[in-house]
């Protein structure tokens, strides 16, 4: 909790901040690591505190009414750090480099249904699809814009010429980057700062650090949120998207008798989901149904208030496994998790069941190598912040990337009612497609979400006008580390 002070706000300083690291210099080539570059570019769209999409390069767009032409009007004079206009012909060389020369990663996915890119003038970009795409314009907030002056443009970048309040700077990978700011920042009067120090290294002790003083801003985990919250001198703050936490059942190659939808139902009734919540998100949890938290523009109330698993049921379970003529204790359940805590809880709720259960808990490769052989019954997982709501229905269908942490569904029905949402224009009635898609996750039992809990930054009371975006990223459109102020207590 922060204590109020006179402060005195001043222009200037270096801002030490500790977060995700930085795997490559190639913005259009990182692997997940985005917890660093939106220092340094930029892109057409940002995702606002609700999962909504604001402009951010471009200051406005429009979408079609079939859902396959965008349009992207730039902001004038948004200059690149080397002092070069960006123009639509800079943002399309990025569209065309990411269509052709990066493979992997949901951005090429979708740049594979680009049919043409068109930049009528300077400050005008158009992209036609080959068919609606909804997910397009969040997708597009990983976008990034750089200079194709870049060094390594035509290879890997080595030295990103970006729009960011900050330069790519002094890279020492996994150690830190030093980036000065951007004198020619299109926003007026921002950054404040002068520099920013991130710290990469994964060994560094965050919270003694942050007690310290010796940092300003850094990524802690619930247990040093914990510690550090009594302090006046550090605030916690939660990222906007959060961690869902599901157990899911194998879908792929279910075994008696855990291809009963009863027998899945009556697990789940053991299950004390605001328990789990407690152990593994304390304060910053929240217990629900759905795979977004409230405050989600795709979080649904009704659904929400409607989960008959809100509360355990021992009684209920027992019924049903009564009314599928199943004897607890003669099943002995194949249990596969990450070596983490917050699994062993559901694993002691589904013993007092009367099942045996055989936890095997693995490192991540080891993990998703096991759960890929679908020889398991049951798993509790986590997911993280992700820019669209597709980005996790998709992990659940048929064809889906990377499904064994979700059992491997297999229902063409999903699939449908998917693929309807991720072509529909209309949010209303994609939000309606995407949750009959949910219900019938739910009623068959595939996954079952226990709740979320949120990945947290801790900030000093020396830095203000800094808040936490919707993912990882450090800069978007309406705040982040540009808009950050060091300033003297007294």
């Amino acid at each position: 909790m922060r204590i109020a002070h006179a402060n005195v706000a001043s222009t200037g300083g270096v801002l030490r901040y500790a977060t995700l690291g930085l795997d490559t210099s190639d913005p259009h080539r990182h692997t997940g690591s985005i917890g660093v570059q939106q220092v340094f570019v930029e892109a057409l769209t940002s995702i606002g505190p609700d999962g909504g999409i604001e402009p951010f390069l471009a200051e406005s767009f429009e979408v079609s009414d079939d859902g396959r032409v965008y349009t992207f009007h730039l902001r004038p004079d948004v200059r690149f750090h080397n002092g070069d206009v960006m123009t639509a012909a800079d943002v399309a060389a990025n569209i065309e480099r990411v269509r052709t020369h990066v493979t992997g990663g949901w951005l090429a996915s979708a740049m594979a249904f680009v049919e043409r890119v068109e930049t009528p003038d300077d400050t005008t970009v158009v992209l036609t699809m080959q068919r609606s795409y909804a997910p397009l314009l969040a997708l597009m907030s990983e976008l990034w814009v750089l200079s194709p002056k870049s060094d390594g443009w035509d290879d890997t970048i080595s030295l990103p010429i970006g729009t960011g309040p900050f330069h790519f700077g002094n890279w020492q990978p996994n150690v830190q980057l030093v980036s000065p700011r951007h004198s020619g920042y299109w926003q007026p009067e921002l950054p404040h700062v002068d520099t920013i120090r991130f710290d990469l290294r994964e060994d560094t002790d965050n919270a003694l650090a942050l007690r310290a003083g010796d940092l300003h801003i850094g990524v802690i985990d619930r247990a040093s949120a914990e510690q550090l919250a009594p302090d006046p001198a550090i605030d916690i703050k939660p990222l906007k998207d959060s961690n869902w936490f599901f157990i899911s059942f194998n879908n792929r190659n279910p075994r008696p008798p855990f291809d009963d939808v009863r027998v899945r139902k009556a697990i789940t009734y053991a299950i004390d989901k605001a328990a789990f919540i407690r152990f593994t998100a304390g304060d910053y949890g929240v217990v629900t149904n759905q795979m977004v938290k409230p405050g989600n523009l795709y979080f649904d109330q009704s659904v929400h208030d409607a989960d008959v698993h809100a509360e355990p049921d021992l009684d209920k379970a027992r019924e049903l496994l009564q009314e599928a003529g199943v004897d607890p204790s003669t099943v002995t359940i194949q249990f596969i998790s990450w070596q983490e805590s917050y699994p062993q809880v559901v694993v002691q709720m589904v013993r007092s069941l009367g099942f045996q259960v055989n936890h095997v808990a693995l490192d991540d490769l080891g993990a998703q190598n096991r759960l890929g052989e679908y020889d398991w019954d049951m798993n509790c997982m986590a997911s993280g912040p992700r820019a669209d709501i597709f980005l996790r229905y998709v992990r659940l269908m048929s064809d889906g990337p990377n499904p064994v942490l979700w059992g491997g569904v297999q229902d063409p029905e999903f699939d449908r009612l998917v693929n309807e949402a991720v072509g529909e224009p209309d949010f209303e009635e994609r939000k309606a497609l995407y949750l009959a898609a949910w219900q019938r996750a739910m009623d068959n039992y595939y996954t079952v979400v226990l709740g979320h809990g949120s990945d947290l930054i801790a900030v000093r009371q020396e830095v203000e006008g800094f808040d936490t975006g919707f993912t990882w990223s450090p800069n978007w459109a309406g705040g982040g580390v540009g808009h950050a102020q060091l300033v003297d207590a007294s």
